[in-house]
């Protein structure tokens, strides 16, 4: 018999009655009465910061328990499992995030070089329960999510820039990390893949180099990356290409030339239509 499949959230699953938006924030209780299923096992395709205020409780991260208490902060990127036990009286701030929010203005090697996000380093910030840089600053976040006003992703956005560098500042010097069964090996390798195609993409669009790179043969590849995330090598590789492709058109001032030489493209003709292919628009389409 077939083994259920551990649900795999979208950010669609966490509707806040404002329509599609790349970024999420919610005090920790309500989303907890909102969401039940979130106290289960489950992965999720964004990116998640969960800092804590009040109570207590555990939160188990790829198979490894961490005390959740005031001043912990969690950090999780897309395809790991987690489930947490909260005390009734549990209190903080769930922020959830699409790298593509991130990207769209700050640059990606930044995202992925934070230690917190890297397979090798624990995925736990422990602050003093009162009294750190973090507690006010997620209070202004939720100040700007509540309150409509011009320009509120670019705020919201800058705010969570500011909470993953003053993070990243006290964050520890990390420790080696410790011996990994099978399950948690897999996470792992897939976060190594990550690190990996944001350092190559631009040169490498090829399955079997990531593979090599990993000491995996390219079908064991597609198979993690298919069972954990939902989607094969190829698919992430054309995903991650086509988020640089996005941010470069809009946020810069290159010509279409240009970026297809940034992205290791022969030619511009090529890039248009490899663009066009997977998103059923032209570059030019795209910018405007």
């Amino acid at each position: 018999m077939a083994q259920p499949q551990l649900p795999v959230y979208t950010l669609e699953s966490f509707p806040q009655g404002r329509g599609r938006r790349p970024w999420y924030l919610e005090r920790l209780a309500q989303h907890v009465a909102n969401f039940p299923g979130v106290s289960q096992p489950h992965a999720h395709d964004f990116y998640l910061l969960l800092y804590v205020t009040h109570g207590h409780g555990t939160h188990t991260i790829d198979l490894v328990t961490y005390d959740l208490r005031p001043g912990s902060v969690f950090f999780m990127t897309p395809g790991q499992v987690h489930h947490w036990q909260l005390s009734a009286d549990a209190q903080g701030y769930v922020v959830l995030f699409e790298a593509e929010f991130y990207l769209l203005r700050y640059p990606g090697s930044r995202l992925f070089e934070y230690p917190f996000f890297q397979h090798a380093h624990a995925p736990v910030l422990q602050l003093p329960a009162s009294d750190n840089e973090l507690a006010p600053l997620l209070e202004r976040m939720w100040q700007e999510h509540t309150t409509p006003a011009p320009q509120q992703d670019e705020v919201f956005r800058a705010y969570l820039l500011l909470a993953l560098e003053l993070a990243a500042r006290h964050y520890p010097t990390p420790a080696a990390p410790p011996a990994a069964d099978e399950p948690r090996h897999a996470q792992q390798v897939l976060r190594e893949f990550g690190s990996l195609l944001n350092q190559h993409f631009r040169q490498e669009r090829a399955v079997q180099q990531y593979a090599d790179w990993l000491h995996l043969s390219p079908n064991h590849l597609n198979a993690l990356c298919k069972r954990h995330l939902g989607k094969t090598a190829s698919a992430l590789i054309q995903e991650r290409v086509l988020l640089e492709v996005r941010r470069l058109l809009r946020h810069t001032d290159a010509t279409i030339a240009q970026i297809a030489d940034q992205l290791g493209f022969e030619d511009a003709s090529y890039f248009g239509r490899y663009v066009r292919t997977h998103t059923g628009q032209t570059p030019a389409e795209m910018r405007s």
